[in-house]
């Protein structure tokens, strides 16, 4: 098994949350970028004003690691028209992956179409322009039913709206890894939480965010049928060493 091909390496942290200056928070990504393209990894995640300098150094060393974004990170209750804006910009920035923070707010409030149609329209500009789309539904603010409830109706908008042969370019991913929870609970991938997504998102592919903090526990997700794991410690973990950051 090549661990590294199915790392996400992610670096999301504005300025102020990683407690830099701006300069130095993008030293920060240049660093994360570096050592994707040194590592092999299969793809930097980073903000969106970050992608055109990523994919810069990526040219410049003439590697094939992918460049992914995230689009209203990380509450996902802009507009769907704003979330399309945001992420035709990434695009024209030559992004390679498109991770959309789903309205959970809005699904959670019973709002359904507004989600189902911010799914449509996303995924349909991603595959407008040949990229991969992958839907937040962000587990840790979401109970057992609402998890497999929203799984499923992701699966369901894309194959009521896009051919068989599109599936493997929709993910259903776990977390932003930015959710605030309460009594230390975990914020990101849980194995009950990604089973549950497993068996009700199939046939699409699903993306373990957050909470993967070990080379065992990411072989793990792996084998229960992940395709991508989202992670700030992948070399850490590549290395089968134990990752200490949240995400």
């Amino acid at each position: 098994m090549n661990l590294k091909q199915y790392l996400d390496s992610t670096y999301l942290k504005t300025a102020a949350q990683a407690g830099l200056s701006e300069q130095d928070n993008t030293t920060v990504v240049k660093k994360f970028v570096k050592e994707a393209i040194d590592e092999g990894f299969k793809l930097i995640m980073i903000r969106p004003d970050k992608v055109k300098m990523a994919r810069e150094m990526i040219v410049a060393a003439k590697s094939k690691v992918l460049i992914g974004t995230v689009i209203s990170f990380p509450e996902g209750t802009n507009s769907t028209s704003e979330k399309l804006e945001e992420a035709q910009k990434a695009i024209e920035e030559d992004v390679n992956e498109i991770d959309f923070v789903c309205n959970y707010e809005a699904f959670k409030k019973g709002e359904l179409e507004l989600v189902k149609k911010e799914i449509y329209l996303g995924t349909q500009l991603a595959f407008e322009h040949h990229k991969v789309a992958k839907w937040i539904i962000e587990v840790a603010a979401l109970n057992d039913a609402q998890i497999i409830r929203f799984a499923a109706l992701i699966k369901n908008t894309i194959i009521s709206n896009f051919k068989e042969d599109c599936y493997p370019n929709v993910f259903v991913k776990s977390s932003t890894g930015f959710f605030n929870t309460e009594n230390n609970k975990p914020n990101g991938a849980t194995i009950p939480a990604i089973i549950m997504i497993l068996e009700n998102a199939s046939p699409l592919p699903v993306k373990a965010a957050g909470g993967v903090r070990t080379y065992d526990e990411a072989v793990q997700m792996i084998r229960l049928g992940v395709k991508r794991i989202g992670t700030s410690s992948a070399k850490t973990i590549a290395n089968g060493e134990i990752a200490t950051g949240n995400y």
